[in-house]
């Protein structure tokens, strides 16, 4: 199965987290991680899973390397009915009113635009004892075990 990790950060959080979900999952899987700042929505393919990790930025947006992915399916609305993602959000719980929104605004474009998501959007709140990759790399697996729960 190929998996294309995109990520939006703005201190580099996002993108290790990418690194360390794609290092627990071991050799059965062909990985990619790319920033979303690199990647236009209308090349996403139907033969690529997806798994977006974003953190929230200011008053609950995107990170600015992500904005401009998001801004291409706003202004573009491209057709994503072919594409399967998953979603998981950094966030801090002391900014309660905008906790992980920046990964609730993209998930909500993907799926205006028709993409197909697979489970539930996974969050890390930075507030919390939890390291992300505690809770990132298990949301990951059970994502996965969805997957082949649905091919088979």
């Amino acid at each position: 199965m190929k998996i294309h990790f995109l990520f939006g950060t703005e201190t580099g959080s996002a993108e290790m987290l990418c690194e360390d979900i794609r290092d627990d999952l071991g050799d059965g899987f062909t990985c990619e991680i790319t920033s979303m700042g690199e990647v236009d929505p209308a090349t996403l393919d139907k033969d690529t899973f997806y798994m977006f990790v974003t953190s929230t930025y200011g008053n609950g947006d995107l990170p600015m390397v992500a904005q401009p992915f998001f801004d291409k399916m706003v202004d573009g609305t491209p057709d994503l009915s072919h594409v399967n993602f998953a979603i998981f959000g950094l966030g801090d719980m002391v900014f309660s009113e905008t906790f992980a929104f920046g990964s609730k605004i993209l998930m909500e474009q993907l799926l205006e635009r028709g993409a197909k998501m697979v489970g539930e959007r996974g969050i890390h709140d930075a507030s919390s004892p939890d390291m992300p990759e505690d809770i990132a790399v298990p949301w990951a697996h059970d994502i996965l075990g969805q997957l082949r729960a649905q091919a088979a």
